[in-house]
């Protein structure tokens, strides 16, 4: 960590080269003798990608900023606030600290917060930049969280982990217990210091198999934003065995959606033909597999058992897109481009065997207007197009 990019001038320097091209910039150098122009352009870079998912970093004067990879690995300010609002209590432990968002968050709900993070620098930077934001219930550590708990003699409220999604030959994995920490093999250990675990969770995972690993599974969040699923989150409570509810909540810009359920419950969804209106599931209900509990909860029928489309007369509050029905035809170009003059229309496919660049190349439908297109299979297992208008 170079303190002297905290100077002033740099800082100034950095802040007015925000919009600069970062590949002009680094040709073209920098005058500040203790600093590089590598440094420089690395601030501005990870300062940009904080904008919108941490302003509240971004407008701070005097943050030190990690590499971009770290900013793009931390939890948003929108996740990291959903998950403060699921724990209480004095104490919580962060055994993989990061950029420090979610401690930061948390210790507004939690009296002490302990953040342990194994790379030296980026503890020193979270160190740094909680002084300017006069956080001083949080103590930060330098090294391995499990370590630190196996040689604690304290029991915390929580402890809270976001295990790397990647394994020691850098690849991409599938299972909890392939990430780092392996919170599978510790959970003995973490149970000993807690009665509370909170997992973030990568939305590449399988639940199932994510529950399957994990024991006293209590809660299951499923967490998006403007309909991307950013984190599974999951609330393990010691000794608990009673049944799994699952919570998805959708963050858009001008409301949010929310819809749970029970996991083992098996529910049974009715099926029709089109009515007046069709609705699409937000990506967080996807994910959680709600098909049925959909269905069945809001008493609305689906299309196909795999087209995960819902239709009814009524149209009412909906977790995700709600459409009015104006034609539904089989999939006929010819008839398709006369009941779209203007050639423009928003298309979505679910259980279709053709892809929507497929179908653009073969009807010449350009993408936008006011037309939305859903390719799919009905009840009949024929392929069928809706065509709607926005509600």
């Amino acid at each position: 960590m170079n303190t002297t990019i905290l100077n002033k001038e740099i800082q100034e320097y950095i802040n007015a080269n925000l919009k600069s091209d970062m590949t002009k910039l680094i040709l073209k150098g920098t005058n500040f003798d203790e600093v590089t122009t590598q440094e420089i352009a690395e601030q501005i870079v990870s300062k940009n990608k904080c904008k919108t998912k941490l302003p509240t970093w971004f407008q701070k004067e005097n943050i030190y900023y990690p590499n971009k990879l770290n900013i793009e690995q931390t939890s948003s300010e929108i996740t990291a606030n959903y998950k403060a609002n699921l724990v209480s209590g004095n104490s919580l432990i962060d055994i993989t600290g990061g950029f420090g968002v979610d401690t930061y968050y948390f210790s507004k709900k939690i009296k002490n917060i302990t953040h342990c993070e194994i790379n030296q620098e980026l503890s020193k930077i979270v160190s740094h930049n909680n002084k300017q934001f006069n956080l001083k219930n949080i103590e930060t550590f330098v090294g391995n969280g499990l370590s630190y708990l196996e040689k604690s003699d304290s029991k915390f409220d929580w402890i809270y982990s976001d295990p790397s999604r990647r394994n020691d030959r850098k690849g991409k994995v599938f299972l909890l217990q392939d990430c780092l920490p392996n919170i599978p093999e510790n959970l003995e250990l973490l149970f000993k210091k807690t009665d509370h675990i909170l997992l973030k969770i990568s939305p590449m995972l399988d639940i199932s198999s994510a529950i399957n690993e994990l024991n006293f599974v209590k809660e299951i969040h499923v967490v998006s934003v403007e309909n991307e699923v950013k984190e599974l989150l999951f609330i393990l409570e010691k000794n608990y065995i009673q049944h799994i509810d699952i919570k998805t909540i959708n963050f858009n810009k001008n409301n949010i959606q929310t819809f749970d359920f029970n996991y083992q419950e098996e529910l049974v969804a009715t099926y029709s033909e089109p009515k007046k209106y069709l609705f699409e599931p937000n990506s967080a209900i996807l994910k959680a597999g709600a098909f049925n509990q959909i269905s069945a909860q809001l008493k609305i029928d689906k299309l196909h058992q795999h087209s995960h489309l819902y239709t009814s007369t009524n149209l009412s509050e909906f977790p995700g897109r709600s459409f009015q029905i104006k034609h539904v035809i089989s999939y006929n170009k010819k008839e398709l481009t006369k009941l779209i003059p203007s050639k423009k229309a928003n298309i979505t496919t679910r259980n279709f065997p053709e892809t929507v660049s497929q179908i653009r190349k073969k009807t010449n439908l350009k993408e936008g207007g006011n037309d939305y297109l859903f390719f799919t299979t009905n009840l009949h297992n024929k392929h069928i197009v809706i065509i709607c208008e926005k509600v």
